[in-house]
């Protein structure tokens, strides 16, 4: 018996044949979310935007809604794990109350489906995909064949519409999106919002994004009136920090193509149990034990008999190697008593024979620590000249490094 073949609904075609279009970004009107997408949202793409609960992705979906119906935009809110009065709360407390923003509190797809022809809107905002069904299949809404069949349907409906879609997603305990992981292929853009509950800073990561890059940074402080756009992270950082406190050192950090300023504070004290504690908040736990055992080996401190606790100011966090010299620098400061200096920042990382290594983009980090006022940058020997009126102080090593700042000999004073 022959094989049957099939005829394809649409020929092959060169590569070189391809016509391409390109599709300029539009803009919310929220700086930092737009900074983040590259400019805004491209017409007829799909956006999963996951975090954790209570971090803010309703209230800053509903600031990009009221956003884009202020330049003119239709948006259609589908909110269905909160009432219509909920919603209108919200958006009153938000300044977002404003015309061309529709809100539908069905969690039925194809009533989601029949609003989307009924309204026609420029921007549709799910909330969640976790609570939308599709009757046509089993299970609850959230299990993993509702969350999949939903999400190919609405992505689809944006396709052949040209709707912008935004599809709010919950996360697991480890982090990580929730629901099947076809979820995040489907779509165009992956974002995700972070942030310390304790603190007032939100950092919005793009990681997917068809259209553009992927190393651009949202930063947002929450406030009572919404997400308000931080335009300079840098003096937020370092707003409080009292620099006369020994266990202080500044690194200049890197996110993505963004260079945030961030203080690194450690606190050494004698151990009162036999097994002395390494506390860190915002910092590689992996990463501080490894720089305890090569400032032990390598640089001679005694820390097996002390508790450690190491802290990235302001709720962020940082998993960069560059912050190995300034938290190194900071637990010895903290051990001796010896302050590294007010106008002073560090960055580099730090090797297991204790030589200190280059790391990118160091011009732009040193741009931006001297534009924030610091004169004086401890850096690996290859480091880069430093901006005017910045004095560059070369390591070689940890060791070098400790010395050159004079965190060795006597405390300066109790602190």
């Amino acid at each position: 018996m022959e094989p049957t073949t099939v005829a394809p609904e649409t020929e092959a075609v060169p590569l070189t044949e391809v016509v391409t279009t390109t599709a300029a970004p539009v803009p919310t009107g929220l700086s930092e979310f737009d900074r983040a997408m590259g400019g805004g949202f491209v017409p007829g793409s799909v956006t999963l935007l996951g975090g954790e609960p209570g971090i803010g992705k309703s209230t800053l979906t509903l600031q990009v809604a009221a956003g884009m119906a202020r330049r003119e935009g239709r948006v259609l809110l589908v909110g269905a794990e909160e009432s219509a009065a909920q919603v209108r709360l919200r958006a009153e407390r938000l300044g977002a109350l404003v015309d061309g923003v529709w809100l539908a509190g069905d969690a039925d797809l194809d009533t989601v489906v029949a609003h989307l022809d009924r309204v026609g809107p420029d921007l549709l905002v799910v909330d969640s995909i976790q609570t939308v069904h599709d009757p046509a299949v089993t299970g609850v809404p959230g299990s993993t064949a509702q969350v999949r069949a939903c999400a190919h349907r609405l992505v689809g409906e944006a396709r052949r519409r040209g709707t912008t879609t935004v599809l709010v997603g919950h996360v697991t305990k480890d982090g990580s999106l929730a629901g099947p992981k076809v979820l995040e292929h489907v779509v165009d853009t992956v974002v995700e919002l972070t942030g310390d509950r304790h603190h007032a800073l939100r950092l919005l990561r793009v990681a997917k994004h068809r259209f553009g890059p992927t190393d651009e940074l949202g930063l947002f402080e929450m406030v009572a009136d919404g997400m308000r756009p931080v335009e300079d992270p840098g003096r937020l950082f370092l707003a409080d920090r009292a620099p006369d406190v020994a266990g202080s050192a500044v690194l200049p950090a890197m996110e993505g193509h963004r260079p945030l300023v961030v203080e690194l504070q450690s606190l050494v004290v004698r151990a009162t149990t036999h097994h002395p504690r390494r506390s860190s908040q915002g910092v590689d736990p992996r990463r501080l034990a490894l720089l305890l055992a090569v400032l032990e080996r390598r640089v001679g401190l005694e820390l097996g008999a002390l508790d450690v606790y190491v802290t990235a100011v302001g709720g962020v966090q940082i998993t960069e190697p560059g912050a190995d010299l300034p938290l190194a620098l900071a637990v010895t400061s903290a051990l001796t008593g010896r302050r590294l200096g007010s106008e002073t920042v560090a960055c580099g990382e730090v090797g297991l024979g204790g030589e200190v290594r280059q790391v990118a983009h160091l011009e732009r980090r040193l741009q931006e620590a001297r534009r924030l006022g610091f004169t004086r940058a401890v850096l690996p020997e290859s480091g880069p000249e430093g901006p005017p009126g910045m004095e560059v102080i070369r390591v070689r090593t940890l060791a070098e490094a400790v010395e050159a700042t004079g965190l060795l000999g006597t405390p300066e004073r109790a602190a």
